[in-house]
């Protein structure tokens, strides 16, 4: 019985010891001015001072849509959701460092860069833009950051 209780303190002290050790290596950080993820996934965490923010689709999370049809709208509405969780974070958008864009259609590379530069000024984050076959819910855009405090 005493054997019993003891090896069950020692994986009590474990388990807790493990919750503690997990917390330390990652935070998850989420807003609820953005909209919740749509899957296992944070929609930030926060790792040694680096926020990886996970994509940002164009939903407007007061209603629960995409914030329109075109890309303008959806870009705009994908840059919004990221400044929300940053700010939850106590950041800015100025504090992005690296950027990955999913496009639906590369032709809508240029209107993207109109809208990315009103969220961003030199020095500019790095970035990369692909163009992909297909986004979650149709969306045309999706966008991912990485932000250092």
């Amino acid at each position: 019985m005493i054997k019993n209780l003891y090896i069950n303190k020692i994986l009590l002290y474990s388990v807790s010891s493990e919750k503690k050790l997990l917390r330390k290596i990652m935070k998850s950080i989420n807003s609820t001015k953005a909209p919740s993820a749509i899957g296992p996934y944070s929609q930030a965490v926060d790792k040694d001072g680096f926020i990886y923010v996970s994509g940002q689709l164009p939903i407007d999370e007061s209603t629960g849509e995409f914030a329109g049809e075109d890309i303008a709208a959806q870009a705009q509405q994908s840059l919004e959701n990221t400044k929300y969780i940053l700010e939850e974070a106590g950041l800015e958008m100025k504090h992005i460092i690296k950027t990955t864009i999913l496009l639906k259609n590369i032709e809508d590379f240029a209107k993207v860069n109109e809208i990315y530069a009103q969220f961003f000024k030199a020095p500019f984050p790095a970035r990369a833009t692909y163009e992909v076959a297909r986004l979650p819910k149709d969306a045309l855009i999706e966008i991912e950051s990485i932000a250092k405090r």
